[in-house]
């Protein structure tokens, strides 16, 4: 079952830009690539569980802050050592200015469906 859920306004994230949300005791990390796209995954690095909006966006890649792993934050996949497990992405769509997730659907980053 499809659950949108409304994280923030479209002007909240910068582009090539991550920020926090938190929702139902969860976090959620969502990104606006340089091409105005939004995407969202879970808040935490698979690694040390540090908070992924903490770190630097590079195109559509995220870097932790802790130990500079990174991910592909589009599809999830983890790009190398100290990451060895991808993070988990969630559907997004933008409605009337806001940006919304579907926190029930993981994407499968094998297929990039939900």
């Amino acid at each position: 079952m499809v659950s949108w859920i409304a994280a923030c306004g479209v002007d909240d994230v910068d582009p090539e830009d991550v920020i926090p949300f938190e929702h139902d005791g969860r976090d959620y990390a969502i990104y606006r690539s340089p091409d105005d796209e939004y995407y969202a995954t879970d808040g935490h690095c698979t690694h040390e569980k540090t908070l992924l909006c903490d770190g630097l966006v590079m195109g559509t890649v995220i870097e932790c802050p802790k130990h500079n792993g990174r991910f592909d934050y589009v599809s999830g996949k983890a790009l190398g050592a100290p990451v060895l497990e991808d993070v988990r992405t969630y559907p997004v769509k933008v409605v009337d200015g806001t940006v919304l997730i579907d926190t029930d659907t993981d994407i499968d980053t094998s297929t990039g469906v939900g």
